[in-house]
């Protein structure tokens, strides 16, 4: 048994002595959805339920061809500020036409900053998805998950993620923020569990590092966790991304799994930074067993076979514990989940010589191992991941509107080669090597990087200029993401309107995916 694990059964039992470990209780909803066996074919005959298509159709084009109201892009181009209230006045515009269009009042443009990586958004079968399950029961029970929220669906969809990800046990969260910050709070708290006295000692604490460009969510989550950042602690954790969103490179997956193994660290990755490898390469005494977490929203349905991540494409799913991911990006839906794995049993043998010769607090471990089974982090998640018991539970017809929404990601194989084939179309265009569907390309300054964007605007095309906070002053960038929606013709008109704002050919690569590019 790793000593992560021992932690994890230690805190677990704690809660139990003081009656805090919280339970899920499903509330069921008739007639919908059945939950499909565990044979392969009658699997199968569920899935079948939800259609699928092998090509691209019109309807998945509305999910990149958008408009904005005439006064929208105005102040936009002139970089007045606004609080989105034009979108009032345009829709009595609508209203008022009979054709239910007006040419000279919006502004179509072709969107290249969305997250809807495979055009899934609006798929015919994931809006029934929803709309049937609204009709049967409305937004359904409405409270915390802890309380009332989760039902059958939310099962299903947690079988479903927990599949996809080849774990044994999924929590659903209201939001991918939400998830993560549960992880990082839960992690936090196993120090205050384990404390000898009131508080946790120095030596007690969990230390987690950090790479600087982690999502806001896993650096809020630290925050609140009461990071501690140093190497003589014994509890120690990494944390880093799988795919960065503001830059588009991957996490070196390979290496990263080498220094777990060599290092013995507690490693929660979501997307990856090169500064990560020499801050853990120049620490040579962990004292722990590994557990890996995988946090990644980006990948998830886009890379690997089966659509099961980064993980899956480099093939080292077995050696991560927990993925945390996202259901509004490349599944077109809203949520969050936590994939957790089974926690490991090389305890179980011991069980005679531990009643024997141990305490009680060894003995209440032995009865939780056996009772709870695989569920240990999800059970340590639900009982203290703050983010997920205050928060109400997702509607049902937006958890089965992800169902659908996962079902199809997996089936439409098309879609993800679709999409690697728009990264290929844009290297080719433009000469720049880039790895992901996520592009960056740095202007530097404010000015210069809203010069650049308006003229995108202008030419017919929705991609922002990201600014600080988001990223560090003087990296700033027009962020561009690839669509299984778009078409190699998008890809030509977007590098041509790119070269007439920024020089295409001065354009140096940093990294993998992102590029400094001269006005």
């Amino acid at each position: 048994m790793s000593l992560w694990d021992y932690w994890i059964e230690e805190a677990l039992s704690k809660l139990h002595s003081l009656q805090l470990l919280r339970s899920l209780r499903p509330i069921y909803l008739r007639n919908e959805p059945q939950h499909p066996t565990n044979t392969t074919s009658s699997k199968s005959s569920f899935e079948d339920e939800f259609q699928v298509f092998d090509e691209m159709h019109p309807w998945d084009r509305s999910s990149v061809e958008i408009q904005i109201s005439d006064a929208t892009f105005q102040n936009w181009v002139h970089h007045i500020s606004s609080s989105g209230d034009e979108a009032d006045s345009s829709g009595h515009v609508l209203a008022d036409s009979e054709t239910g269009e007006c040419p000279r009042l919006f502004k179509k443009l072709l969107l290249f900053s969305g997250n809807d990586y495979l055009g899934l958004s609006s798929h015919p079968t994931i809006g029934k998805a929803a709309a049937k399950a609204a009709l049967k029961h409305g937004m359904g029970p409405r409270g915390s998950a802890l309380i009332c929220g989760y039902t059958n669906y939310h099962r299903l969809l947690e079988s479903c993620l927990a599949d996809l990800k080849n774990k044994e046990d999924c929590l659903l969260c209201p939001t991918g923020f939400a998830a993560n910050m549960a992880v990082m709070v839960t992690l936090g708290n196993v120090s205050s569990l384990l404390a000898s006295g009131s508080k946790p000692l120095e030596h007690e604490r969990v230390a987690i590092f950090s790479d600087a460009f982690n999502h806001a969510s896993i650096i809020d989550g630290i925050r609140l966790a009461q990071r501690q950042s140093s190497c003589t602690l014994k509890k120690k954790v990494v944390v880093t991304d799988s795919l960065f969103s503001m830059d588009g490179d991957f996490a070196p997956m390979t290496e990263l799994v080498k220094l777990r193994k060599k290092h013995r660290f507690l490693l929660v990755i979501d997307d990856v930074s090169k500064t990560l490898d020499d801050s853990v390469q120049g620490e040579k005494k962990w004292h722990m067993l590994m557990t890996l977490f995988l946090v990644e929203a980006h990948g998830t349905f886009v890379c690997g076979k089966n659509g099961g991540g980064v993980a899956e494409e480099f093939n080292c799913e077995k050696d991560i514990d927990i993925c945390v991911g996202t259901l509004s990006k490349a599944v077109g839906c809203h949520g969050g989940f936590i994939a957790c794995r089974q926690l490991l049993y090389i305890l179980l043998p011991y069980i005679p010589f531990l009643v024997l010769f141990s305490n009680n607090v060894t003995i209440t471990i032995i009865r939780l191992v056996l009772f709870f089974g695989h569920k240990k982090w999800k059970q340590l998640i639900q009982s203290r991941g703050r983010s997920f018991i205050f928060s109400t539970a997702s509607p049902v017809p937006v958890v089965a509107a992800s169902h659908a929404g996962v079902i199809v990601a997996r089936k439409e194989t098309w879609r993800r080669k679709a999409i690697w084939e728009r990264v290929q179309d844009f290297r080719n265009l433009t000469g720049i090597p880039i790895t992901s569907h996520i592009i960056s390309l740095i202007i530097g300054s404010e000015e210069k990087a809203l010069e650049a964007s308006q003229h995108l605007l202008r030419s017919g095309f929705h991609v922002t200029a990201i600014r600080p906070p988001t990223v560090p002053p003087n990296s700033c960038r027009l962020r561009v993401t690839l669509s299984a929606a778009h078409t190699r013709n998008d890809l030509v008109s977007l590098t041509d309107a790119l070269s007439r704002c920024i020089d295409l050919k001065e354009i140096s690569v940093n990294g993998s995916s992102y590029a400094y590019a001269r006005m």
